[in-house]
């Protein structure tokens, strides 16, 4: 624990929240923990109860519902928002004008869409167009991000309710599958225990309007084979629920430049997160909704931006307020693009590596069952290493 800083002793904000960085390196490290392959070493040892809680969390479920690993790509799309209005400011005190800064929003845009597609496209024979990547997601809503971070908050919050309603009934709209509908062909078993009825059967799983898009879509690109099903269900147009959650960071991101008092703002994270919460189970509940993730319905916007919510209320409270420092976090969250990049690009060659060069014996020391574990661990370890030596050297990845 470090000394809490004058602006924390006095419940003012600083110009710039530690907390924001150290979520993201929470939510990061959350998205390379995968390398600790927690369901491999339940599967080794199924009677454990601890093992398989873990496991469980750091899977996704299969459609509606929500687990921890669940809430990283909605955290790494808020905290996009939450970012912005730091973002422009420093632009704008730079002298940078309005086309400056829209040049800057649409190459990062670009960028980032192009990136996704790079990382999906990995092993894959020849490029895979898809977008459903974080980053392919973010970098399609980011320019309507930054035109709305010009606008008021009420108009802001206007535009907010506008892409929930009409998401939701953009799918109402589009016809339900009917009995005959052949979940089969679309990967989905016909007898899945996920089929919704009634109202929210236009939610369902390769039988949506995401879903019908994606098949035009998909198909402009050329393809090794064409495109039928995204076999998660995942879908392009989530882009533009993303963007509503994007869109609340933006709104929270304003609240946290405004230099409210610390209580002041801690009591609105937290009402804020309980009412997305309570009004995402609500249309669940009411059966007018899902909390479905894989195709960011309004439900899941509202429900996990709650969460990010009360996460980033955790961060600041632990943080800014009580003085925690939480160095790892920070090192991990100033280089999120970095460690994203890492994951994807070479863990298996860091894996490999250690196998050629000091065998598997080692990491078999507690038990065969822990292997997968520990050279998860020692692989975090060295990405970790990489990262600190960036961050000593103020090496940051910035698009």
């Amino acid at each position: 624990m470090i000394p809490r800083s004058t602006e924390a002793r006095t419940g003012v904000l600083p110009d710039r929240l530690m907390s924001m960085d150290a979520y993201r390196g929470f939510v990061m490290t959350l998205m390379a923990a995968e390398l600790l392959q927690f369901q491999a070493v339940h599967e080794a040892l199924p009677g454990s109860t601890i093992w398989a809680f873990l496991a469980r969390q750091q899977s996704h479920v299969e459609w509606v519902g929500c687990t921890l690993h669940d809430l990283i790509q909605p955290s790494f799309s808020f905290l996009v928002g939450v970012a912005l209005p730091y973002s422009v400011a420093s632009r704008t005190n730079r002298g940078e004008s309005f086309r400056s800064q829209l040049g800057h929003t649409l190459r990062r845009s670009l960028i980032l869409i192009l990136l996704g597609v790079f990382l999906r496209s990995i092993h894959h024979e020849q490029t895979y167009f898809t977008f459903e990547d974080t980053l392919s997601q973010i970098g399609l809503g980011y320019p309507f991000l930054f035109l709305l971070g010009r606008t008021s908050v009420r108009q802001t919050w206007v535009a907010f309710g506008a892409i929930l309603v009409g998401y939701w009934l953009a799918f109402v709209l589009y016809p339900a599958p009917g009995t005959a509908f052949d979940y089969t062909a679309v990967g989905v078993p016909p007898d899945w225990p996920e089929h919704f009825t009634g109202l929210m059967a236009h939610f369902n799983k390769n039988s949506n309007l995401a879903w019908a898009f994606d098949t035009w879509f998909l198909n402009l690109f050329p393809r090794e084979k064409p495109f039928l099903f995204n076999g998660g269900g995942y879908a392009t147009l989530s882009f533009i629920p993303t963007l509503a959650t994007m869109v609340l960071g933006l709104q929270v991101g304003r609240w946290l430049r405004q230099k409210w008092p610390a209580n002041r703002l801690l009591r609105q994270l937290i009402v804020m997160g309980l009412i997305g919460i309570v009004a995402g189970v609500m249309l669940q509940v009411l059966g007018i909704c899902p909390v479905v993730k894989r195709i960011w319905t309004p439900a899941w916007v509202l429900f996990s931006g709650g969460w990010c919510c009360w996460l980033l209320a955790g961060f600041y409270a632990l943080i800014d307020l009580w003085g925690f420092r939480l160095k790892p976090l920070l090192v991990v969250g100033m280089n999120s693009i970095a460690i994203y990049c890492l994951v994807h690009l070479i863990d298996r060659f860091i894996i490999d590596s250690f196998h050629i060069h000091i065998g598997r014996a080692p990491f078999q020391v507690l038990g065969a069952a822990y292997e997968p574990l520990l050279t998860g661990a020692l692989t975090l370890a060295v990405f970790y290493l990489i990262l600190r030596w960036m961050y000593n050297r103020r090496l940051f990845i910035r698009i």
